[in-house]
């Protein structure tokens, strides 16, 4: 199924516009299991079956498997989240940004390899470096655009000859002459809520992939408010506010609470009362 369907479903199915980032780090998982790395399956699989009947997406970021030699653990990960929550997106947070072979190497990595649904991509290299991973076919690409920290102003905010700033390029790139089969979507950071409204409106349909909401600050409802469209899906990410909810043996169900109370907030943005 092509992603923007399969995002589309989960998001319906589950009334829920938030994405758990998995972001492993051995050091603070529960006692038992801290500063093990052999345990990274099994910390990330236990999250996701606490909480995978109230996301629209779950979001590994490779570095903190590969990082500890786990990339093996990831597949298995992948397979597993495939096997278990077979309606729910997996974006393989990777920000690939590369030409040519090197390009059609990493796209073979996330779509052969790990089976991913969507990858995120660095777009400053060009069209050229987006064009490998479209021929696979129905897979979502999500381009860096308005990223959450505070430095990508060094480049993103940066004003351009005809007036636009960076973001706001890559945004028009993104809903036209670069998206020829209505696969991409955008990366745009809960802290800037302002730049997050001007990009949905330059990119009025695409997906945006927005981090920031929880550990970094960004405001749950603001970022709804300033995002969210019938017709123009968003991918709200929280990773360590739900990770690392509870240190005991009870991580799990402290996971999922963490989960439930940040998809009712996002629900109450979007529909107004808050969910029975």
């Amino acid at each position: 199924m092509r992603f923007p369907n399969l995002l589309a479903q989960a998001t319906l199915r589950h009334r829920s516009l938030l994405c758990v980032g998995l972001d492993p780090d051995p050091a603070r998982f529960p006692a038992g299991w801290q500063g093990d790395p052999a345990r990274i399956f099994d910390f990330c699989a236990r999250i996701v079956d606490a909480t995978k009947d109230l996301v629209c997406a779950f979001k590994p970021q490779i570095a903190y498997f590969a990082a500890h030699r786990a990339e093996d653990q990831l597949e298995r990960l992948m397979a597993y989240i495939r096997r278990v929550a077979p309606e729910v997106p997996v974006i393989l947070d990777a920000k690939r940004g590369d030409i040519g072979s090197t390009a059609e190497q990493y796209a073979r990595e996330a779509f052969e390899r790990y089976q991913a649904d969507a990858l995120t991509l660095s777009p400053f290299m060009g069209f050229d470096s987006i064009e490998p991973y479209l021929k696979y076919d129905g897979k979502g690409l999500i381009l860096l655009c308005r990223t959450s920290n505070p430095g990508g102003s060094d480049l993103q905010a940066q004003p351009l000859a005809n007036g636009d700033r960076l973001y706001e390029h890559v945004a028009r790139l993104a809903a036209g002459a670069w998206n020829r089969d209505g696969r991409l979507g955008l990366v745009v950071g809960a802290t800037f809520p302002a730049e997050l409204a001007r990009v949905r409106e330059l990119a009025p349909t695409l997906p945006l992939l927005i981090p920031g909401v929880g550990a970094q600050g960004g405001d749950a409802a603001a970022t709804v408010r300033a995002a969210w469209r019938a017709d123009a899906p968003i991918i709200v990410n929280s990773s360590r506010a739900v990770l690392y909810a509870g240190s005991g043996e009870d991580f799990a169900s402290r996971a999922r609470a963490v989960t439930e109370a940040t998809r009712r907030e996002l629900e109450a943005a979007r529909c107004g009362p808050a969910l029975g």
